[in-house]
């Protein structure tokens, strides 16, 4: 579209007011800025100019000006300036993207030289909708299951199940519950006759947040069924991230082992998240190959960007790893590094995974993250590539609460009232209370709390949530159990290692200049 308007245009002038509540902007010395409406998404004047003189092989020129500020100071300014007195910056739009707002592209020939994710990756799919999580997602899966059996139970006729579950709300397009592509009626007569704890699975719901998920197209609008069946009863992992951002920080990717929900890593507008399984599964289970032997598993990853690698690397591309009872020992975790021959698909997404959660990388290259899918420096040097994939693989299997370490607690739980997290919001509930510089309190209720809380972990972001307080706030008005306590230990524990663990990978240099790998 910016193309065909410099096509179109001999010169653009954009006078841009800011404003923009959602990204919560201010001016360059960190003052109040306001709109100059009483709207949240910002504002700009824009002329368009064509004289007819300029020939279709030439694109227009962009010219841009920033105002600041509070309101009325933007309304005197507008009041008392002509177009010809404002300063205009001459913009030079480079391709894919043309920006008309200035960007900084300090970084981007050596971000460019980098491989897509999304070409990596030979099929991806954003996560699930249901489109009535409170209904077929829950913390407990026999609160679900009871809830689903009532829901089909042809005991109560429809009105009865109605009013029961959707309310008693009349009037509007459609009868409670209902949408224009979902009737309960057509519902309720599809799952009828089915065994319903056969269908409830486990989602990757939220950071560190699995729940059941009563998984039927009969209940479930968008269960991108063709993609996600490579993880239910499978083996298989994959990465979650989203292409576009409207937050101002790139922290946005995870890590599942599950079906993903499509707000895993945030619920922000824009910010859609997208899975990748690192393998691929025959549709059917019972698919032969022509030596009359199980179909096995496939890296869902692209042969030629694997080949540049290869080559890159000098090491040969193996599809599993090859562990101590298996094939050889090339590949295996006990040899080192500099004997190893072969890489296989998991080395190559802990590779991902450690680039990714670079301070450096997200800092450099903040801006061409905001607007699609990352680029990953091609990786130059083993010696380097095996010593991120090995923090990469450190941070999953954290992120998955399967390394050991996280059951070394690093907080504390004191028995002292009940585990109800109060609905109540004060500055000793559900709050942090700082003992010292970098530990505190994190209370759920008047009387109880987690203690020796690290500062860094209450604070630290994945993508649109802040993990240690979302999980808590999201139980509001439940009562925590035992392994419910153990469970936020662990996230806390998680959280605190993960930053310890980025500032390691920055160390060994994941920033890419105009060629390789630089420190």
């Amino acid at each position: 579209m910016r193309w065909n308007l410099l096509k179109t245009y001999d010169k653009i002038f954009t006078l841009d007011l800011h404003g923009n509540a959602k990204k919560k902007e201010t001016a360059a010395d960190g003052s109040v800025d306001q709109n100059v409406f009483d709207i949240m998404q910002g504002v700009s004047i824009n002329f368009f100019i064509k004289t007819g003189k300029k020939s279709n092989d030439h694109l227009g020129k962009i010219f841009h000006f920033d105002l600041y500020g509070k309101r009325q100071k933007k309304y005197e300014f507008l009041l008392k300036k002509s177009l010809s007195e404002l300063s205009f910056e001459e913009l030079y739009p480079k391709k894919p993207f043309m920006f008309f707002v200035p960007k900084n592209q300090k970084g981007s020939e050596g971000y460019n030289e980098g491989f897509k994710i999304d070409n990596l990756f030979k099929q991806s799919v954003t996560g699930i909708v249901t489109a009535r999580d409170n209904f077929v997602i829950d913390f407990g899966k026999n609160v679900l299951l009871k809830r689903i059996k009532e829901f089909s139970d042809p005991e109560f006729n429809d009105d009865e199940i109605r009013k029961k579950i959707f309310g008693n709300k009349i009037g509007g397009k459609y009868l409670p519950g209902d949408t224009r592509g979902w009737k309960m009626v057509d519902a309720r007569r599809r799952i009828r006759n089915i065994e319903h704890k056969q269908i409830i699975c486990k989602v990757s719901y939220r950071p560190f947040d699995d729940r059941y998920i009563y998984y039927h197209s009969a209940m479930v609008d968008w269960g991108r069924e063709k993609y996600m069946r490579n993880f239910i009863q499978k083996e298989n992992i994959g990465l979650d991230l989203c292409r576009q951002l409207v937050s101002e920080e790139y922290s946005h990717i995870f890590i599942t082992d599950k079906i993903v929900d499509d707000s895993f890593v945030s619920n922000k507008s824009k910010e859609r998240g997208y899975v990748y399984p690192l393998y691929l599964y025959p549709e059917t289970s019972d698919q032969q190959t022509t030596n009359n032997e199980p179909q096995t598993r496939i890296p869902n990853l692209n042969p030629e960007i694997l080949s540049k690698i290869e080559e890159s690397l000098q090491l040969t591309f193996v599809t599993e790893k090859e562990t101590g009872g298996n094939v050889c020992m090339a590949n295996s975790a006990e040899v080192r590094d500099d004997f190893k021959s072969t890489f296989a698909p998991i080395d190559l997404l802990d590779y991902i995974y450690a680039v990714l959660h670079s301070p450096g990388y997200r800092e450099k290259y903040k801006e061409f993250l905001k607007i699609d899918f990352p680029r990953l420096p091609y990786p130059q040097d083993a010696d380097k590539f095996w010593k991120l994939v090995e923090l990469g693989g450190e941070l999953r299997q954290l992120h998955l609460l399967e390394s050991p370490l996280v059951k070394q607690y690093i907080t504390n739980y004191p028995e002292d009232g009940d585990n109800v997290i109060t609905r109540k919001i004060s500055k000793t509930s559900l709050g942090y209370e700082p003992v010292s510089e970098t530990k505190g309190k994190v209370w759920i209720n008047e009387r109880q709390y987690f203690e020796k809380v690290p500062l860094v972990a209450w604070e630290f972001y994945i993508g649109g949530y802040q993990p240690a307080q979302k999980w808590l706030k999201d139980r509001k008005g439940r009562e925590l159990s035992y392994e419910d306590i153990l469970h936020y230990q662990k996230i806390i524990v998680a959280l605190t290692k993960t930053h310890r663990l980025m500032k390691k990978i920055d160390e060994v240099g994941v920033v890419v200049e105009e060629h390789g790998i630089v420190n």
